[in-house]
């Protein structure tokens, strides 16, 4: 008699949550959202317009820290002068940052 009323209450319980349950689960979603996947995005998407805007004589800092200057553009490569007369040829996405005009020149 004592058991079958402990999970008859137990029962009643357990339907109770709803959405409630999951109301934790969305927000670590939203948060997810907000702190990882929109920055990421955002950041890709100003690296894709910086690799299209590249044009002869911009001064560039490629993934692997090499400081050139872009010398000839082509559909997927760029040709780096990382000295004199030493140019070297780089993939586009291998570009890291644009650096302002005169920079490798204060460098040296």
């Amino acid at each position: 008699m004592f058991i079958s009323n402990a999970y008859a209450e137990g029962a009643a319980t357990a339907q109770g949550g709803g959405i409630m349950d999951f109301l934790p689960l969305i927000a670590l979603v939203a948060v997810f959202y907000f702190l990882v996947l929109r920055p990421q995005s955002k950041r890709a998407k100003e690296h894709k317009t910086m690799i299209e805007a590249l044009q002869r004589g911009d001064e560039v800092v490629t993934v692997g820290g090499e400081v050139g200057s872009v010398n000839k553009v082509y559909e997927q490569y760029v040709g780096l002068e990382i000295a004199e007369n030493l140019v070297v040829t780089v993939q586009k996405s291998a570009i890291q940052s644009v650096l302002p005009k005169g920079t490798i020149k204060s460098i040296k």
